[in-house]
């Protein structure tokens, strides 16, 4: 659906609002005024793009009130576009508006408005906690993986902590091992298992596997370490 086909459909939407219209005002694609309201600019496109992003950015510098405008898809792949698009709209403060094609239907799916976000309290919680418990600053900024595919989060930290206690002192019970590593939670930890190091050989008593020898080398930890520092 060319651009120019989304015109006189939105047009013909204001005027019943009535607002005047006119087309390629200036930069914009669209203008549409009203009395003593804000004007309106409606940018037209063809499909969602960076560059369509940037232009209504852009003409927000003329109005609080911009919509971006685009033809109707169908099927889950344009609904799921639709539904992120909004979503980014709503953080620019920009408005959504669609035109079906085969009778130019016209469907406002967001208006502009403030983005104020909504804080989650248990997220900040958890991002803090972590934060304290993290052992220095291991992992680079911008990396999503290492070579087991994971970052060094606190968890990693503690379970290499019980680790090296384990390669150096041998199969030991899970309260020595938080006693000597500080990790409170070592035995469920270990019971846990989450990344194949733990071996239990006897109740409460827990072993290194060799994929756990390996982490402490491919992760350069010290293993005669008793309470970990992680490089």
């Amino acid at each position: 659906m060319p651009e120019t086909d989304l015109y006189e459909p939105i047009k013909t939407y204001l005027e019943a609002q009535g607002y005047e219209v006119k087309g390629e005002v200036g930069e914009a694609d669209l203008v549409a005024c009203r009395g003593d309201d804000p004007p309106v600019i409606v940018e037209l496109k063809s499909g969602f793009s960076l560059t369509l992003f940037h232009q209504c950015v852009e003409r927000q510098a003329v109005t609080d009130i911009v919509y971006l405008a685009v033809p109707r898809g169908q099927g889950a792949r344009w609904s799921k576009s639709l539904k992120n698009n909004v979503a980014l709209c709503r953080r620019l403060g920009l408005g959504v508006i669609t035109v079906r094609s085969k009778d130019g239907f016209v469907e406002v799916h967001l208006d502009p408005a403030p983005y104020r976000p909504r804080k989650v309290a248990r997220h900040k919680a958890r991002l803090l906690r972590e934060f304290a418990r993290r052992v220095g600053d291991p992992n680079r900024g911008g990396a999503s993986r290492r070579r087991d595919g994971g970052i060094i989060t606190a968890y990693r930290q503690d379970a290499l902590r019980c680790a090296a206690f384990l390669s150096e002192h041998g199969p030991s019970k899970g309260a020595v091992v938080a006693k000597a590593t500080a990790v409170e939670k070592a035995t469920r930890l270990m019971a846990d298992d989450h990344y194949g190091w733990f071996e239990r050989v006897e109740v409460g008593i827990y072993q290194l596997t060799p994929v756990g020898a390996t982490a402490l080398r491919e992760y350069e930890f010290p293993a005669d370490a008793g309470v970990a520092q992680v490089h």
